[in-house]
């Protein structure tokens, strides 16, 4: 059973959080990618909170601007700074350190850099499909391949992104989840219906993407992107060592055939984690854990009982 509620945290922001499993058992925490929510970790948090597969307490926050959570109005509320303090907040609440960390997407943006900052509130980081940001940044700068494959975050930060994905009903939005993949079974139309509530939003009265537009404030906040000629993007940023090396125990899981984040971001992960574990699955795409979710149960268990 999946229960629901709001988490006030001490700085004022308010996390709307799922979760499985009795707080005080070990701690499992999921954060999810753009354009999800935390709906999208449902099944494994169901699996991990039977007492067969560990019996954990698996929390997944709809982070900062999705969902029903605190979606301040600032571009500047979207730095990593102020995502990772919200995940310390809640991880301190409910009883860290955490067993593990896993996260996607951007959801392993902010895992990156909690593990970096803060790696006494976590024992260990599990990351699906997600670009460290040493990595990224190297790939960015010097890679046509991956400034290809991210052109679309200089779509995202546009004024009217929001308007335009929400346009005929999503039209640009579902080919996120299709592009590179061999396997959309899963995009029924009742997940649809979930992805719609989601990106409608929570305001009364609001119109269709209202709900995106925290989501579109991430990119709009971070400088990692193609760069262009008027905008130097990820070529102005310098990142000091010391905020790329990963302590903990560190499990990668990369989908190979992901479109938006090619092979060459896995390349040299072990410079910065000496304590890494790196699986790369043939045949699945960005979307991993809709396509193949107890393929992913599997993996993670096998990390958590190491």
């Amino acid at each position: 059973m999946i229960d629901t509620y709001q988490q006030a945290l001490p700085h004022g922001i308010t996390l709307s959080c799922r979760a499985a499993g009795s707080r005080g058992r070990p701690l499992l925490v999921f954060l999810h990618g753009f354009p999800e929510a935390a709906f999208v970790w449902d099944e494994l948090l169901a699996h991990f909170s039977k007492a067969e597969n560990g019996g954990y307490r698996c929390v997944a926050p709809n982070l900062r601007g999705f969902e029903k959570s605190s979606t301040p109005a600032e571009v500047s509320d979207y730095r990593p700074r102020h995502l990772v303090k919200d995940i310390a907040a809640l991880i301190e609440i409910e009883g860290a350190p955490a067993a593990c960390l896993v996260a996607h997407d951007w959801g392993g943006a902010l895992a990156w850099g909690l593990a970096n900052q803060l790696p006494q509130l976590i024992k260990k980081l599990a990351i699906i499909n997600s670009p460290h940001p040493g990595t990224f940044q190297r790939e960015l700068v010097s890679n046509p391949r991956q400034q290809a494959a991210s052109a679309y975050m200089n779509f995202l930060i546009r004024p009217d992104a929001e308007e335009l994905l929400a346009a005929n009903d999503y039209a640009r939005m579902w080919p996120f989840f299709s592009n590179g993949s061999s396997n959309t079974a899963w995009l029924t139309d009742a997940v649809k219906d979930q992805y719609r509530e989601v990106w409608n939003g929570t305001v009364p009265g609001g119109a269709p993407g209202t709900g995106l537009k925290g989501g579109c404030n991430y990119y709009r906040a971070s400088p990692l992107r193609p760069p262009r000629p008027e905008d130097p993007a990820a070529a102005g940023v310098t990142l000091a060592r010391e905020m790329l090396t990963i302590s903990v125990p560190t499990f990668v899981l990369w989908a190979m055939d992901d479109v938006a984040l090619p092979p060459e971001l896995i390349d040299g992960l072990e410079d910065y984690i000496p304590k890494l574990t790196l699986e790369k699955v043939e045949g699945a795409s960005h979307w991993i854990v809709h396509e193949r979710p107890q393929f992913v149960a599997q993996r993670l268990g096998n990390f958590f009982a190491q």
